[in-house]
Protein backbone atom coordinates (compact mmCIF):
# COMPACT_ATOMS: atom_id res chain seq x y z
CA UNK A 1 0.00 0.00 0.00
CA UNK A 2 1.14 3.50 -0.70
CA UNK A 3 -0.39 6.84 0.02
CA UNK A 4 -1.87 8.93 -2.75
CA UNK A 5 -3.00 12.50 -2.39
CA UNK A 6 -6.74 12.90 -1.82
CA UNK A 7 -8.71 16.11 -2.03
CA UNK A 8 -7.77 17.32 1.44
CA UNK A 9 -5.90 14.40 3.01
CA UNK A 10 -3.80 11.40 2.10
CA UNK A 11 -5.59 8.13 1.43
CA UNK A 12 -4.21 4.61 1.38
CA UNK A 13 -4.92 2.78 -1.84
CA UNK A 14 -3.34 0.08 -3.93
CA UNK A 15 -1.60 1.93 -6.77
CA UNK A 16 -2.20 0.29 -10.12
CA UNK A 17 -4.24 -2.46 -8.53
CA UNK A 18 -7.18 -3.96 -10.37
CA UNK A 19 -8.17 -5.94 -7.31
CA UNK A 20 -11.54 -4.86 -6.02
CA UNK A 21 -13.16 -5.42 -2.64
CA UNK A 22 -16.77 -5.07 -1.59
CA UNK A 23 -18.25 -4.86 1.89
CA UNK A 24 -21.90 -5.85 1.71
CA UNK A 25 -24.05 -4.69 4.61
CA UNK A 26 -27.43 -6.39 4.70
CA UNK A 27 -30.27 -6.76 7.14
CA UNK A 28 -33.94 -6.17 7.76
CA UNK A 29 -35.60 -2.76 7.54
CA UNK A 30 -34.93 -0.78 10.69
CA UNK A 31 -31.74 -2.62 11.62
CA UNK A 32 -29.55 0.41 10.89
CA UNK A 33 -27.80 -0.46 7.61
CA UNK A 34 -27.53 3.12 6.36
CA UNK A 35 -26.54 4.59 9.70
CA UNK A 36 -23.90 1.91 10.25
CA UNK A 37 -22.57 2.28 6.69
CA UNK A 38 -22.06 6.03 7.16
CA UNK A 39 -20.22 5.37 10.42
CA UNK A 40 -18.11 2.65 8.74
CA UNK A 41 -17.22 5.25 6.10
CA UNK A 42 -16.28 7.78 8.80
CA UNK A 43 -14.07 5.25 10.59
CA UNK A 44 -12.34 4.31 7.31
CA UNK A 45 -11.79 8.01 6.58
CA UNK A 46 -10.15 8.32 10.01
CA UNK A 47 -7.75 5.57 8.90
CA UNK A 48 -7.26 7.21 5.47
CA UNK A 49 -8.68 4.19 3.66
CA UNK A 50 -10.01 5.05 0.19
CA UNK A 51 -13.50 3.72 -0.48
CA UNK A 52 -16.90 4.62 -1.87
CA UNK A 53 -20.37 4.06 -0.42
CA UNK A 54 -23.48 3.14 -2.39
CA UNK A 55 -26.96 2.84 -0.89
CA UNK A 56 -28.45 0.00 -2.92
CA UNK A 57 -32.05 0.90 -2.08
CA UNK A 58 -31.85 3.83 -4.48
CA UNK A 59 -30.66 1.81 -7.48
CA UNK A 60 -34.03 0.25 -8.31
CA UNK A 61 -36.50 2.98 -7.35
CA UNK A 62 -38.51 3.06 -10.57
CA UNK A 63 -42.19 2.49 -11.17
CA UNK A 64 -43.40 0.57 -12.98
CA UNK A 65 -40.64 -2.04 -13.13
CA UNK A 66 -38.81 -2.22 -16.46
CA UNK A 67 -40.24 -4.71 -18.96
CA UNK A 68 -38.79 -8.15 -18.35
CA UNK A 69 -37.35 -7.14 -14.95
CA UNK A 70 -40.25 -7.35 -12.46
CA UNK A 71 -37.94 -7.58 -9.41
CA UNK A 72 -35.70 -4.78 -10.77
CA UNK A 73 -32.64 -6.95 -10.16
CA UNK A 74 -31.16 -6.19 -13.60
CA UNK A 75 -31.85 -2.48 -13.08
CA UNK A 76 -29.98 -2.62 -9.77
CA UNK A 77 -27.03 -4.44 -11.35
CA UNK A 78 -26.86 -2.06 -14.33
CA UNK A 79 -27.04 1.05 -12.14
CA UNK A 80 -24.43 -0.28 -9.72
CA UNK A 81 -22.20 -1.20 -12.67
CA UNK A 82 -22.44 2.34 -14.04
CA UNK A 83 -21.60 3.88 -10.67
CA UNK A 84 -18.75 1.41 -10.05
CA UNK A 85 -17.18 2.09 -13.47
CA UNK A 86 -17.04 5.78 -12.55
CA UNK A 87 -15.55 5.10 -9.11
CA UNK A 88 -13.04 2.58 -10.50
CA UNK A 89 -11.96 5.01 -13.23
CA UNK A 90 -11.04 7.43 -10.44
CA UNK A 91 -8.94 4.78 -8.71
CA UNK A 92 -11.32 3.49 -6.05
CA UNK A 93 -10.97 -0.22 -5.29
CA UNK A 94 -13.22 -0.65 -2.25
CA UNK A 95 -17.01 -0.47 -2.23
CA UNK A 96 -19.33 -0.35 0.77
CA UNK A 97 -22.76 -1.46 -0.44
CA UNK A 98 -25.93 -1.47 1.63
CA UNK A 99 -29.10 -3.30 0.69
CA UNK A 100 -31.47 -5.53 2.61
CA UNK A 101 -30.65 -8.67 0.61
CA UNK A 102 -27.14 -7.77 -0.57
CA UNK A 103 -25.65 -10.67 1.39
CA UNK A 104 -27.82 -13.08 -0.61
CA UNK A 105 -27.03 -11.51 -3.98
CA UNK A 106 -23.26 -11.21 -4.06
CA UNK A 107 -23.39 -12.47 -7.66
CA UNK A 108 -25.08 -9.20 -8.65
CA UNK A 109 -22.29 -7.18 -7.02
CA UNK A 110 -19.57 -9.34 -8.61
CA UNK A 111 -21.03 -8.89 -12.10
CA UNK A 112 -21.55 -5.15 -11.57
CA UNK A 113 -17.96 -4.64 -10.39
CA UNK A 114 -16.37 -7.00 -12.90
CA UNK A 115 -13.39 -9.24 -12.30
CA UNK A 116 -13.18 -11.23 -9.09
CA UNK A 117 -13.74 -8.84 -6.18
CA UNK A 118 -13.13 -10.05 -2.64
CA UNK A 119 -16.52 -9.95 -0.95
CA UNK A 120 -17.13 -9.53 2.79
CA UNK A 121 -20.78 -9.94 3.77
CA UNK A 122 -22.15 -8.61 7.06
CA UNK A 123 -25.68 -9.26 8.29
CA UNK A 124 -26.88 -6.72 10.85
CA UNK A 125 -29.45 -8.28 13.20
CA UNK A 126 -32.03 -7.01 15.67
CA UNK A 127 -35.16 -8.17 17.45
CA UNK A 128 -38.61 -7.36 16.09
CA UNK A 129 -39.06 -4.89 18.96
CA UNK A 130 -35.88 -2.97 18.15
CA UNK A 131 -36.61 -2.82 14.42
CA UNK A 132 -40.21 -1.74 15.03
CA UNK A 133 -39.11 1.06 17.36
CA UNK A 134 -36.54 2.31 14.84
CA UNK A 135 -39.03 2.15 11.96
CA UNK A 136 -41.63 4.01 14.04
CA UNK A 137 -39.14 6.83 14.55
CA UNK A 138 -38.24 6.91 10.85
CA UNK A 139 -41.45 6.25 8.91
CA UNK A 140 -43.83 9.19 8.91
CA UNK A 141 -45.98 8.22 5.92
CA UNK A 142 -48.53 5.53 5.20
CA UNK A 143 -46.04 2.65 4.96
CA UNK A 144 -45.13 1.99 8.62
CA UNK A 145 -47.27 -1.13 9.07
CA UNK A 146 -46.10 -2.56 5.76
CA UNK A 147 -42.45 -1.90 6.65
CA UNK A 148 -42.79 -3.53 10.07
CA UNK A 149 -44.44 -6.62 8.58
CA UNK A 150 -41.91 -6.95 5.73
CA UNK A 151 -39.03 -6.36 8.15
CA UNK A 152 -40.06 -9.27 10.35
CA UNK A 153 -40.53 -11.61 7.39
CA UNK A 154 -37.21 -10.55 5.88
CA UNK A 155 -35.35 -11.09 9.16
CA UNK A 156 -36.50 -14.72 9.10
CA UNK A 157 -35.54 -15.14 5.43
CA UNK A 158 -32.08 -13.62 5.94
CA UNK A 159 -31.45 -15.70 9.05
CA UNK A 160 -32.31 -18.91 7.22
CA UNK A 161 -30.70 -18.15 3.85
CA UNK A 162 -27.50 -16.33 4.83
CA UNK A 163 -24.43 -18.37 3.87
CA UNK A 164 -22.20 -19.57 6.71
CA UNK A 165 -19.49 -17.14 5.58
CA UNK A 166 -21.68 -14.14 6.46
CA UNK A 167 -20.56 -12.26 9.58
CA UNK A 168 -23.53 -11.56 11.87
CA UNK A 169 -23.40 -8.36 13.90
CA UNK A 170 -26.13 -7.76 16.52
CA UNK A 171 -27.37 -4.18 16.87
CA UNK A 172 -29.79 -4.40 19.82
CA UNK A 173 -28.84 -2.06 22.67
CA UNK A 174 -25.56 -1.03 21.00
CA UNK A 175 -24.29 2.32 19.79
CA UNK A 176 -23.54 2.83 16.11
CA UNK A 177 -19.82 3.43 16.71
CA UNK A 178 -19.24 0.00 18.25
CA UNK A 179 -21.40 -1.73 15.64
CA UNK A 180 -19.41 -0.04 12.86
CA UNK A 181 -16.13 -1.09 14.50
CA UNK A 182 -17.28 -4.72 14.26
CA UNK A 183 -18.13 -4.23 10.59
CA UNK A 184 -14.78 -2.56 9.83
CA UNK A 185 -13.00 -5.41 11.62
CA UNK A 186 -14.89 -7.96 9.50
CA UNK A 187 -13.74 -6.23 6.30
CA UNK A 188 -10.09 -6.08 7.41
CA UNK A 189 -9.67 -2.81 5.52
CA UNK A 190 -8.08 -0.76 8.28
CA UNK A 191 -6.29 -0.86 11.58
CA UNK A 192 -7.84 0.76 14.60
CA UNK A 193 -9.36 4.18 13.83
CA UNK A 194 -7.68 7.17 15.43
CA UNK A 195 -9.29 8.22 18.70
Amino acid sequence: MTEASGSSFHVKQAVGSTEYEALLIGGRSGVGKSTVAWEVSAQLQDCSVAHCLVEGDFLDQAYPPPAGDPTRRKLTEDNLGALWRNFAALGYRRLIYTNTVSILESDVIVRAMGGHPRITSVLLTSTDETASARLSAREIGSQLDAHVHRSSAMAQRLDQAAPRSVVRVPTDGRDVISIARDVVAAACWAGSPRA
